[in-house]
């Protein structure tokens, strides 16, 4: 049986790349809107015949960048018009858009909405004036918050807030009272991030010439599992490592990747993914810069930079990697379905040992993570690779 099928879109132009940002984004005074709906909507409708993915509707579609909320909501519609057309979009699905405070234009949600946006996640990253200014923020706190009430008012019922913590010179009180904030507006998903100085950014090159005083091992572990606390203690559901809802309201495209289902990639350094019938994978990635994208996008249909195919027991293993950051783990029936194997007994000479300390559940359904191991997900799952 298919996973459900997702879709990803990749608006690569921002206002202006902040120094952390290790995502695919480019500055763009005046982007060609109209010639990368083009070619979006071209190699959507290729990939739509594939045999991968042909006959298989939509369950979720998600609208990420750079800055989706910078593109006319011509090109939105004219997207999610397509997917209708060629894929076929299921009845509830989930289609999100990421906004940034700054970019954000009332006019322009209602128009999303018309389209069929039923789902925000709005960049605040901060609450506070002075850690805007050090991520490069284009926006301000009240800004921010103007955004969110913004986004209610044009009528949307299904909204995220990012946030980051683990800033240079941010103690526990200073991130706990960001957060606080964030829970008074009652969003119903909050995504907290610690700061990661990612390679290849301008942060990695300022902080390798003169480091930045970030919080230390145990603030960040404090930050971590008092988030855990204080959300949990407000009605919101800790249901992967950095992710939290209000219970049911769970991101299910971003939970998508985790549970290993298979998504269609358009748009500059976009990926996709398909399941093979031998129980391995096959995935590809665009070429990243916009204007050789859209190029290669209307020539060819597609924009394939790289492509590969991995063996049953390198998926499984990369499925597993994945599956642990869920706080309900691996489904061990459907890993078993999916690979033909059981997950603990397959992976076990990797994981006996975190098992031995606790830091892992081997349930007779399940295979997860402990709240202890939870801290130490990034390094648990990376021993099955």
């Amino acid at each position: 049986m298919s996973s459900p099928l997702q879709l990803y879109v990749h608006i690569p132009f921002c206002v202006h790349k902040c120094h952390y940002c290790d995502f695919n984004s480019h500055e763009r005074t005046k982007p060609d809107w109209s010639a990368y709906q083009q070619a979006l909507t071209t190699e959507l409708k290729q990939w739509a015949d594939q045999p991968a993915f042909a006959g298989r509707k939509l369950a979720t579609i998600f609208f990420g960048g750079g800055t989706p909320s910078l593109a006319p909501p011509s090109l939105i519609h004219a997207v999610i018009d397509t997917a209708r057309m060629y894929c076929g979009i299921e009845p509830d699905a989930e289609i999100t858009l990421e906004a940034n405070p700054g970019t954000i234009d009332a006019d322009n949600f209602r128009t999303y909405r018309q389209a069929g946006v039923n789902r925000l996640s709005i960049g605040m990253q901060s609450l506070d004036a002075n850690e805007l200014r050090w991520l490069e923020r284009i926006h301000g706190a009240d800004e921010a918050v103007s955004a969110y009430q913004t986004a209610r008012d044009a009528g949307f019922a299904n909204i995220n807030l990012d946030l980051m913590y683990g800033l240079p010179g941010q103690d526990l009180h200073g991130w706990l009272s960001t957060l606080q904030t964030a829970i008074e507006l009652a969003p119903e998903h909050l995504s907290c991030y610690q700061l990661t100085v990612e390679p290849h950014t301008r942060l990695a090159a300022t902080h390798a010439k003169k480091p930045y005083p970030l919080p230390d091992d145990d603030t960040s572990l404090s930050m971590f599992f008092e988030t855990r606390k204080e959300l949990s203690t407000a009605g919101y559901d800790a249901y992967e490592i950095s992710n939290f809802c209000q219970p049911g309201l769970k991101c299910r495209h971003n939970d998508g990747y985790w549970l290993y289902h298979d998504y269609i990639g358009i748009g500059a350094g976009a990926s996709g993914k398909w399941d093979r019938p031998d129980q391995g994978m096959t995935r590809y990635s665009n070429i990243r810069t916009p204007e050789s994208y859209i190029e290669a996008a209307l020539s060819n249909g597609t924009a394939i930079n790289t492509q590969e195919s991995l063996n049953r027991d390198q998926a499984a293993a990369e499925a597993c990697w994945l599956g642990l950051r869920r706080s309900a783990g691996i489904n061990r029936h459907a890993f078993q379905q999916r690979f033909g194997v059981d997950v603990w007994e397959h992976f076990k000479p990797q994981l006996q040992a975190w098992k031995n300390d606790d830091m892992l559940l081997i349930r007779n359904d399940s295979v997860q993570l402990s709240e202890s191991g939870i801290a130490l997900a990034d390094t648990i799952s990376a021993s099955v690779l």
